[in-house]
């Protein structure tokens, strides 16, 4: 994929398992700035953006779950004309992420309407010149300030559900309300740890040890998940809420991608009746599958 050092790219960079025993450890996202409704700093201490409307920018990749997760936030909050949005390519090139051109035209890609960029990284040089690390999506960009808000999915989508309530066309939709915030944040660090993150593990080990380990603890983990919505409609229940879209954009890919590309292939999630019934259901709910470009 690439990655920057010192604000110079370096194409075909790998991940460095070596020093972690064979297993995959996820950088931290750069960039962890919070848009909130007066401009105050967000829940991460860093610098506060107001929400506007048509101020702020998002980059997306199909293929990408994470940066998936926010294209749905953007469409379940009707923010689709509060906040304009960007489809790169979704295979890479020696620049990592790619901007398809006029003569390079995909279905449902745009070339960047902000700044001609080729390549995502040019943006995060933009954004810091003398940046490190990976260039992925999403991206969050202000254009007001010419920077990036934040490339942390599980932050974005956080700001999408309260800041823009203003100017969204569903500001009643709460899906990370109050009263079971506790909750939430439990099941959300455990899909991420074995399911979000550990389909990744699992995919990206370079030892046999560091990939059963990632292997043994995902599917621990979708045998949960399977006893739990034995009774339950949703993860937390009868309401969805973010825990559950959280992880509707892994489900979605495990069949057709993880299962054979990552070698998690002790189980579809078609094996799962209760998983895949809930899939099913999420899937089903008006404009998802319209969000999805598998």
């Amino acid at each position: 994929m690439g990655v920057m050092v010192d604000g110079v790219w370096h194409p075909g960079a790998k991940h460095d398992t070596v020093k972690h025993g064979g297993r995959f450890e996820r950088a931290s996202s750069q960039f962890r700035n919070w848009i909130t409704e007066d401009g105050a700093a967000g829940p991460t201490g860093r610098d506060g953006f107001k929400a506007e409307p048509n101020r702020y920018h998002l980059y997306v990749a199909a293929v990408c779950p994470w940066a998936n997760r926010t294209i749905l936030f953007r469409a379940l909050k009707g923010l689709q004309n509060v906040i304009s949005m960007t489809t790169l390519k979704s295979t890479m090139s020696d620049g990592g992420w790619t901007f398809p051109t006029s003569d390079d035209p995909l279905p449902r890609t745009q070339p960047d309407p902000l700044h001609n960029s080729s390549y995502l990284y040019e943006l995060y040089l933009r954004a810091e010149p003398k940046c490190n690390g990976r260039a992925t999506v999403p991206v969050l960009w202000d254009k007001q300030e010419q920077t990036i808000v934040s490339n942390e999915s599980s932050e974005i989508i956080r700001m999408f559900n309260t800041a823009f309530n203003e100017f969204a066309d569903n500001p009643e939709l709460d899906l990370y309300p109050q009263t079971v915030r506790a909750e939430i944040d439990a099941i959300n660090a455990s899909i991420y740890q074995h399911i979000n993150n550990g389909v990744y593990k699992c995919g990206f080990a370079t030892t046999q040890k560091a990939y059963e380990e990632a292997y043994d603890a995902l599917f621990t983990a979708l045998d949960e998940l399977e006893n739990r919505l034995a009774t339950n409609r949703y993860l937390l229940g009868d309401v969805l809420t973010e825990a559950d879209w959280r992880l509707y954009p892994t489900l979605l890919r495990f069949d057709i991608v993880y299962y054979h590309l990552f070698k998690c292939n002790h189980r579809r999630i078609a094996d799962y009746p209760n998983l895949f019934n809930y899939l099913l259901e999420l899937h089903q709910i008006p404009d998802i599958a319209t969000m999805v470009n598998l």
